[in-house]
């Protein structure tokens, strides 16, 4: 086939789809002529490789992040409880300027006009708080060092918030700015003239130790703050100054006294102060490690010795986040559209992190948060499975495989360093929240070709986590499990939130039997083949919804379905009767079929937003973002009911799920400091968002589908860890034409409501045609649902 180069050239084409053959087809004849053949070579050399050269640029879409997003949050409404992250993809250590004051969960409050220091950051959600933190604070004129008297003015009009750079110009005329590197930070501080410049170290909550070496331009030492750490944890850390110290000394935070001169210190809240020539410019390279003195200045020496000024680091951070993002790249939608979607891509990216140093030879080890000893090896922290069980994994197995097939084996050996799963790690062992979600993890990566674990060694573990209570309680072990395998639920009594909880173990126990059954592991299919349908033994056919139950096998008198607590989660039994995960079609059949439940689901996006507090006995943030969200019962700002929208496609009304979806990316999301419809929660809710915009959503994690919604833009295309690139187009899409009438994957007519993993890693289109009117025959048949565990037992 002779192919016009006009149409190589200027093709709309994914350039990297352009095949070396093609390109040889066309020149082969041509390069025959003897006398033209290196004219051609020149010609067809010197296309290639401005064709090459366009093909490898990378769009600027740093520039759509806003890192603010969700900032404007409290403890009584949360429209995120972000904090403006300064950091690197899944990063050891971050770094984020402090509003509020030591040990507030809420570290920067966008409602606040000073800043009272740039702390090193971990913590991944406000109501887990933060660990192995200290902070650097500029000051000028008069020493200060108590956080209140020495927090700066400042107005937002004057502050940067990227992802690898946040600067802020505050009243008095400093300048501070923030760069990272994986295990660490590069600042800079700039000071007006005519007055003394200072910057004062913060040991945080707890132990510090502090030692100045005004030769070396150095403050080295450690911190030993947390909740939930060993009681052999530190934080050591390294801080190097481009400036000599005019003055130095010790100071602590408990009565604010002070050791003019004292170069070394230790004790609870112990800090440090320099003071510098008036009008300098300051830049502060700092690392740490969990390890050892030795490991922090080795991450120095890896990530920053070689950064000869803060602008060097700033733009290597700015080229890895870039890079990043570039992997997912859209194409039209509005340019709020593209803000709201690349910053919340950046959110899905910075969780769970990374918690490993790597030694002299180049090889990961790491100091364990469980059991407080250093081994070999990969290890990760910082997340809470029962946010992001539901969609943050499910973006990251397509985004990042090989760092997902690390993690699962980290899972496995956390659990043999602490007992149990580490279901909410901060970064050890707390037991926060329900469910046993780590056994969702291992069968998602499982059934998607990630297969770096033994899977007899995950089931064992989980078999053990499933049989036992854990000493945090909560999702450490399984509240009431001898009951949930006795009488195939959990009582509302001893066990609080005992309707949720038999929930959440059905479906994780169908993640078992999914992982048992796919490796021939006959043991354990045969145990969990029963309990996954438990979910049945907790719906009142009665009422129609999920309820409440007591020992005695009665159900929970005064039943009320918009009341919080009691059986349930942050939630009310309109919200956790559609929590049945892997088997859409038993609930359908549990609630009267697929009128009834089509009916159902309608009334719940449009319902009056009754509340009743119940054991809760007051308003509680999910509460209010509900009303907010305006959608009904639907509370899209807590974990539960966020597959909801998608499930019409189970139940032969995909276009409704086109529909909703499209609400709610529309009206729940944008990237200002409002961004979120509730807690962001360590990605999951960003993640829900990028796979949403991107038209698919993991409803049932366990499995390798995805579902179809509608997507935001009009192409996306997803470049692979294989090299390869997945595009989804979807002609004449806009806020009006939100209903899928056809769709074609590669070439082919698809009418499934779904699309399969191995479909996206090897690389292809899925074409959809957009309308402003639902195609109501579209993916209607039983054989175009996702999957249901009931259409294949």
């Amino acid at each position: 086939m002779l192919v016009p180069l006009h149409f190589i050239l200027n093709s709309n084409n994914n350039q990297a789809t352009i095949s070396y053959a093609l390109v040889c087809n066309f020149i082969w004849k041509p390069l025959m002529i003897k006398n033209m053949k290196c004219k051609i070579f020149a010609f067809i050399g010197c296309c290639l490789l401005s064709f090459n050269d366009v093909g490898a640029q990378e769009k600027d879409l740093v520039k759509y992040v806003n890192t603010l997003q969700g900032t404007d949050s409290e403890w009584a409404l949360s429209y995120g409880s972000t904090y403006p992250t300064v950091g690197l993809p899944f990063g050891v250590h971050f770094f984020s300027p402090q509003t509020n004051k030591n040990g507030e969960g809420w570290k920067y409050q966008y409602k606040a006009n000073t800043i009272r220091g740039f702390q090193q950051v971990h913590q991944c959600s406000p109501w887990m708080n933060d660990y192995a933190v200290f902070s650097l604070m500029p000051a000028i004129g008069t020493l200060k060092v108590n956080e209140e008297e020495r927090a700066l003015k400042f107005s937002h009009d004057q502050e940067t918030a990227k992802p690898n750079h946040f600067a802020v110009r505050f009243d008095v005329g400093i300048k501070a700015e923030v760069s990272p590197v994986e295990r660490g930070a590069h600042m800079r501080f700039s000071f007006p003239a005519a007055q003394p410049a200072f910057l004062v170290l913060d040991g945080f909550l707890k132990d510090c130790e502090v030692t100045i070496l005004p030769k070396e331009r150095k403050i080295v030492g450690y911190v030993n703050n947390g909740r939930f750490v060993p009681e052999n944890f530190r934080s050591y850390f390294v801080l190097e100054f481009s400036q000599p110290f005019r003055a130095f000394g010790t100071w602590e935070n408990v009565n604010g006294k002070i050791k003019k001169g004292n170069a070394t210190d230790y004790g609870k809240g112990i800090g440090a102060y320099l003071e510098f020539k008036p009008g300098v410019q300051v830049e502060v390279k700092t690392a740490s490690s969990y390890i050892s003195p030795e490991q922090a200045q080795r991450n120095f020496d890896q990530e920053l010795a070689k950064n000869k000024n803060f602008e060097y680091t700033r733009k290597a951070a700015f080229n890895t986040w870039n890079k990043l993002l570039n992997r997912v790249l859209v194409e039209g939608g509005t340019e709020a559209e593209k803000a709201t979607f690349y910053s919340c891509l950046f959110r899905a990216n910075l969780f769970s992190r990374k918690f490993y140093d790597l030694d002299g030879a180049g090889k990961p080890y790491y100091y364990s948060p469980y059991d407080g000893k250093v081994h070999e090896g990969y290890m990760y922290t910082d997340n809470g499975f029962w946010d992001t069980f539901r969609a943050q994994f499910p973006l990251s197995n397509i985004l990042h495989p090989e760092m997902q097939g690390r993690y699962m084996e980290s899972l496995l050996t956390a659990q043999q360093q602490s007992g149990f799963f580490p279901t909410w790690s901060n970064p050890g062992m707390s037991g926060v929240m329900i469910g046993n979600h780590a056994i969702s993890l291992l069968s998602d990566a499982w059934m998607k070709g990630i297969r770096t674990f033994n899977s007899d060694s995950a089931l064992n573990a989980y078999y053990h986590e499933a049989t036992n209570r854990g000493f945090w309680g909560g999702s450490n072990g399984r509240d009431g499990w001898k009951d949930y395998f006795t009488k195939g639920y959990v009582p509302l009594g001893e066990v609080h939130e005992s309707t949720a909880k038999t929930l959440e173990y059905a479906y994780d126990d169908f993640c078992a039997w999914q992982l048992a059954k796919a490796t021939g592991n006959k043991f354990y299919e045969g145990i969990f083949a029963k309990q996954m349908y438990n979910y049945k033994n907790v719906f009142d056919p009665d009422v129609n919804f999920m309820r409440g139950r007591l020992a005695n096998g009665d159900w929970v008198p005064d039943f009320d379905p918009v009341e919080w607590g009691g059986a349930f989660t942050e939630g009310n039994a309109w919200q956790y009767s559609w929590s049945v995960f892997h088997d859409v079609k038993g609930l359908i059949e549990l609630i009267g079929g697929e009128d009834r439940f089509n009916a159902k689901l309608d009334s719940f996006f449009t319902m009056a937003q009754d509340i009743k507090y119940g054991s809760y006995k007051q308003e509680i943030h999910e509460m209010k973002e509900m009303l907010l969200a305006k959608m009904g019962q639907y509370a899209h700002g807590n974990q539960p009911t966020q597959h909801v929208p998608y499930l019409y496609t189970f139940s032969g009304q995909p276009w409704k799920t086109q529909k909703q979806v499209r609400m709610v990316t529309s009206q729940l999301y944008n990237a200002t400091e409002k961004g979120y419809p509730g807690d962001e929660d360590q990605g999951q809710m960003s993640s829900w968002y990028v796979l949403s915009a991107l038209g698919i959503y993991s409803v049932c994690p366990g499995t390798d589908q995805y579902v179809i919604g509608s997507p935001v833009f009009t192409k996306a295309t997803i470049r692979l860890d294989n090299g390869k690139a997945f595009v989804i187009k979807a002609n004449g899409n806009s806020s009006q034409n939100v209903y899928i009438n056809s769709a074609r994957l590669n070439g082919n007519t698809y009418d499934l409501n779904y699309i399969r993993y191995a479909d996206l890693t090897e690389g292809g289109l899925l074409e959809l045609e957009m309308s402003d009117a639902p195609n109501t025959s579209r993916g209607t048949a039983a054989s175009s649902r996702p999957f249901s565990l009931s259409s294949i037992q």
